[in-house]
């Protein structure tokens, strides 16, 4: 309720005449397909943002994507900390809810934290950016400040929008920008918690939680896949990394590699992308990032443990074991039902803008699709094209890819009780 609040809130503003550069308000589709990108930071656009929007419509931007990545309840519950000085057992157990649970103990320094890094990472990520715009490119200082603000935000917060109808395209050279802005991305994607036991215990990985481990060999394991994918079918692509010399080939690759994972900005036009390059795109974004952080999909940490729940079924290990840590088995059925429910809407919702649309072919829909249920932003181009009926549904698969799988896995979480008979025991033949 408190993301639709937010989104219903970021619709009404973005309808206002001062929103769009042009006289009149923008449509109802376009102000909710907007404000729902932004508040949950997907950053798929039905109209070209940097001509469509004003100033004012671009702050609104700016701040929806802040408020969505840090979290409403997250961000509520840091306001009445700073109001009260204190929180109450609900505001507590809110916070708790939309970080996943892993925050415990001391919420109020654990958020103040939170906050602390998001905006240091984003102060860090503007001064280079505001160097680069203002030194190379001659922007005047005022308009390189303010760009530079902008991607910064959407690139820690994983929203994706550009000030360029072209995305980073015409940075798909320059280290400078792609650089800031991918690990900006990356550092949000990693999730709070993953940061905070780095920051503690970097030095000594053997003292790492399951939790920590998981997310940062995940990373580094499907970014090194993603990268070789990237350089291996693009490299003699006339149409994407082709033209461009090894370095700018390999800071495309590691860019775009980057941006599956839920950034949303593109360096190289997707649409001319091979074929099975869309495949592994596809995987990558539904895979997404970690848990508790600013990204999409259904979580590094889920895709690893039925990894690892498969590997203990064909050794058939009597459990699941990861660096001598027994898995219990509600999390497992946890990330089955997380996983499954993820598969299940984006073939639903494939299929379902398949019938709303008389030509989109069935790869483009499934990146679509894929792209806005795990919240990342990328697009072939064909999402301005789209109906509106077809809009409201990739509307719909934001706002579900942002809140629902956490609703999900807290909602199993709470509902876990012990019985205290047992039914006698069945097996089905499987397979």
């Amino acid at each position: 309720m408190a993301f639709l609040g937010a989104i219903a809130v970021g619709t009404a503003l973005m309808m206002l005449p001062a929103a769009r550069a042009e006289p009149g308000h923008a449509p109802f589709v376009t102000a909710l397909f907007t404000a729902t990108s932004a508040v949950c930071v997907t950053g798929l656009a039905v109209v070209d943002t940097p001509s469509y929007w004003s100033g004012f419509g671009e702050v609104l931007l700016t701040v929806l994507s802040q408020i969505g990545g840090f979290g409403i309840m997250t961000l509520a519950t840091l306001l009445s900390l700073l109001v009260s000085r204190r929180l109450g057992l609900r505001s507590r157990l809110m916070a708790q809810a939309e970080s996943a649970g892993l925050f415990s103990g001391n919420v109020g320094g654990v958020l103040v934290r939170v906050a602390i890094v998001m905006f240091a990472s984003e102060a860090a990520i503007s001064v280079v950016l505001t160097l680069r715009f203002w030194l190379a490119y001659d922007y005047p200082f005022g308009r390189a400040v303010w760009e530079a603000v902008f991607h910064a935000v959407q690139a820690f917060n994983n929203a994706g929008f550009a000030l360029y109808p072209d995305s980073l395209t015409r940075f798909v050279g320059d280290w400078w920008i792609c650089m800031p802005l991918a690990l900006g991305v990356l550092t949000g994607s990693i999730g709070f918690p993953v940061l905070f036991e780095l920051a503690r215990e970097w030095r000594t990985p053997g003292f790492w939680s399951t939790h920590t481990r998981l997310t940062v060999w995940g990373t580094v394991l499907l970014s090194g896949i993603g990268f070789l994918v990237f350089l291996t079918f693009e490299w003699t692509n006339p149409q994407t990394l082709g033209p461009l010399g090894t370095p700018s080939k390999i800071l495309a690759a590691f860019t775009q590699d980057v941006m599956t994972r839920s950034g949303g900005f593109n360096s190289i036009d997707l649409g001319k992308m091979n074929t099975e390059t869309i495949a592994v795109t596809n995987g990558m974004m539904f895979i997404g990032g970690g848990s508790a952080s600013t990204a999409g999909g259904i979580r590094v940490t889920t895709f690893l443990l039925l990894a690892f729940v498969i590997w203990a079924e064909i050794r058939g290990e009597p459990d699941v074991v990861i660096r001598k840590r027994r898995i219990a088995e509600e999390t497992q059925r946890q990330a089955i039902t997380v996983a499954l429910l993820g598969v299940a809407l984006v073939a639903g919702g494939t299929l379902a803008l398949i019938g709303l649309t008389d030509d989109v072919p069935f790869d483009r829909a499934l990146f679509e699709v894929t792209s806005a249920f795990a919240t990342v932003g990328l697009s072939t181009g064909i999402t301005p094209t789209l109906p509106p009926s077809a809009q409201v549904l990739l509307t719909i698969l934001m706002y579900v890819g942002r809140v629902g799988t956490i609703a999900v896995g807290t909602a199993i979480a709470l509902n876990t009780r012990r019985r205290l008979y047992r039914y006698p025991e069945e097996r089905p033949l499987v397979g």
